[in-house]
């Protein structure tokens, strides 16, 4: 390896992040697995130990190489990798009294290289529910939070460091300096950039197509868009064909939108086509959300498929091209030792099955969105392009949760009490909904119940968000069997939600459609679409009156989408998207998700 930091991957939703912040720091960064022999690492300046899904104590927990601890180089734990190495020295790991799951305020102890230049406190990201009890040998407390004691600990010496939390997430603020400061301590070379990038992975695209030709499915987002040119330009447009389908799934107007930007940027060769039909049938009558998204990424397969066939490509001479961001694969568990949170359309099994046959080409797939963009800015994309919200390929039916009418899930009565108790400090009322949606909670998957509060006044000038803040991470924090808050926006009261037997329709998705192009158009009036990384608007088949459903908007915001914060948009602003929702018909309600990300992934589903 050459000289940088060795990542050793436990398989953690942000391991790969780690190597990607290293590389923004300007050293070069590589993964390796833990099992790795230190030998292997001949060279490097240090060592990362990431997170992971597992604890510490597990009976089969992933397989380490003690001896990666007796190489001299100085180290830094996170969050999994800092109980290892704690345990592994001779300390103790148990599980936590509280779990913590988003922000939390760092108390530095001081007298350390690790947090120079950062001052008495600051902001740090958790997502941990064990903790270290007992410290190593020569080991001291470097900082610690409200609910974990030993949140950054060291041995100066031996230039070993654990950290609960993570540095590596952009809701740390101070996170990369945090890392800079190890890298100091590493006495690591900065020479590592990524200038050529783009040149060297259109070389490699080159050597795996070889004399085939690529066959692209573009959605229109940036993902795709800057894969489609790096083909264009790696191969030539004359061996490249780019498929636009149109899966029924797609926001108001998007398809025809998606066309004319896309032939305004001079891309000829895109075809498009309306699908849609085959997608309702693809999902009818199913509710799971890891089943539907199986379903959409097997029917995109399937139209690939017919086009082909109908322009009489040989199968043989033509790769499947795709804009296959890291995140798609951490978090379908592409990776070893990764949980799966959620199966992204383009990491369903044929897929994998295509991979292993050398049939598929992903120029960005070591990326995440923040590269991409800048990625796509050097090659000379427009703005509108490149800062587009990002829209899963699955759409809206990702959008649209879906009912058999059945309270979903074990007695949530106990669970409600606990959360309406804190919810009652703020002055809110609070119910449990009897639905699930899909979470991330300690590198693992959840799919648990959302729950709703009311009584937050919009109106009032003293009404903060931070309120609504602190009140969801205690809940998430605390309650077991909740992973998501929403705060009801319209109307003022709502009587008790039950749920409402739905599918995805063509009725249902119009409604969807219809509540997303207010919100999208109302935030882009405000002149905040720069200021929102995503806003999901999200259909859920609960009902008062046993028609109408309730719609929740998920503003976020985010550089890379591994951690998320709810986005604080002004009052009035709710307050309109809020009112105008609440006209459409087949709308009882109108919430607002006031979710980090974790523990709540961004998209519901």
């Amino acid at each position: 390896m050459r000289n940088g930091i060795a990542v050793i991957d436990f398989g953690g939703q942000y391991a790969h992040l780690i190597a990607n912040r290293i590389r923004r720091l300007r050293v070069y960064s590589e993964i390796f697995p833990p099992d790795v022999d230190p030998a292997a690492l001949q060279g490097v300046s240090g060592m990362i130990f990431s997170g992971g899904p597992s604890s510490v104590y597990d009976p089969d927990p992933p397989a380490f190489n003690p001896g990666l601890l007796g190489t001299d180089l100085p180290v830094l734990g996170l969050c999994y990798g800092h109980q290892l190495l704690c345990m592994h020295l001779g300390g103790e790991v148990v599980a936590g009294e509280v779990r913590e799951y988003g922000s939390a305020r760092l108390n530095i102890a001081g007298g350390t290289d690790l947090f120079a230049g950062l001052g008495d406190s600051q902001v740090v990201w958790m997502s941990h529910g064990d903790v270290v009890a007992t410290l190593p040998e020569g080991f001291e407390i470097l900082g610690a939070t409200e609910d974990c004691p030993s949140a950054a600990v060291g041995d100066a010496q031996r230039r070993i460091y654990g950290l609960q939390f993570h540095p590596e997430v952009a809701h740390t603020p101070r996170g990369l300096d945090i890392l800079d400061n190890f890298l100091t301590i590493c006495d690591a070379p900065r020479t590592w950039t990524m200038g050529n990038y783009a040149e060297v992975v259109m070389e490699e695209m080159r050597e795996k197509v070889g004399d085939r030709n690529v066959f692209l499915l573009v959605s229109g987002g940036v993902d795709s868009s800057v894969a489609f040119v790096l083909f264009n330009r790696a191969l030539g447009a004359d061996r490249v064909l780019g498929l636009h389908i149109d899966n029924g799934f797609m926001r108001k107007g998007e398809t025809a939108a998606v066309e004319v930007f896309l032939k305004e940027e001079g891309f000829d060769n895109l075809m498009v086509k309306d699908a849609s039909d085959d997608f309702l049938l693809g999902v009818e009558g199913l509710v799971d959300p890891e089943a539907k998204r199986e379903a959409i990424g097997h029917t995109f397969l399937e139209v690939k498929d017919e086009v082909m066939s109908h322009l009489h490509l040989d199968a043989d001479q033509w790769v499947l091209g795709q804009g296959t961001l890291y995140p798609d694969t951490i978090e379908s568990g592409g990776t070893e030792h990764a949980a799966l949170i959620k199966t992204h359309h383009n990491r369903i099994d044929l897929i994998d099955e295509l991979i292993a046959q050398g049939k598929v080409v992903e120029p960005l797939a070591q990326l995440y969105k923040d590269e991409v963009r800048e990625l796509g800015s050097a090659l000379g994309l427009p703005d509108h392009l490149v800062w587009r919200h990002p829209f899963p390929g699955p759409g809206l039916a990702v959008r649209c949760l879906c009912s058999d009418g059945e309270t979903d899930g074990r007695d949530i009565a106990s669970s409600e009490r606990a959360a309406a108790e804190i919810a009652s400090e703020a002055g809110l009322q609070l119910q449990v909904l009897p639905v699930k949606s899909v979470g991330v909670q300690g590198d693992f998957r959840t799919y648990s119940h959302p729950a709703i509060v009311s009584g937050f006044d919009l109106d009032t000038p003293d009404s903060d968000w931070r309120v609504l803040e602190d009140m969801s991470t205690r809940i998430t924090n605390s309650v077991p069997g909740v992973n998501r808050v929403v705060c009801l926006i319209a109307p003022d009261v709502l009587p008790g939600l039950r749920p409402k037997r739905a599918f995805l329709t063509y009725q249902r998705l119009e409604v969807l459609r219809e509540a997303d192009a207010i919100a999208m158009r109302i935030l882009d009036r405000a002149g905040l679409m720069p200021a929102v990384s995503q806003m999901p608007t999200v259909l859920v088949p609960l009902t008062t009156d046993g028609q109408d459903e309730v719609v929740i908007l998920r503003p976020i915001t985010t550089p890379d989408f591994m951690t998320a914060r709810f986005a604080e948009l002004p009052h009035d602003l709710v307050r309109d998207m809020a009112d105008e929702i609440l006209n459409l018909p087949g709308v009882a309600a109108v919430g607002y998700d006031i979710t980090h990300k974790p523990p709540g992934t961004v998209e519901w589903e």
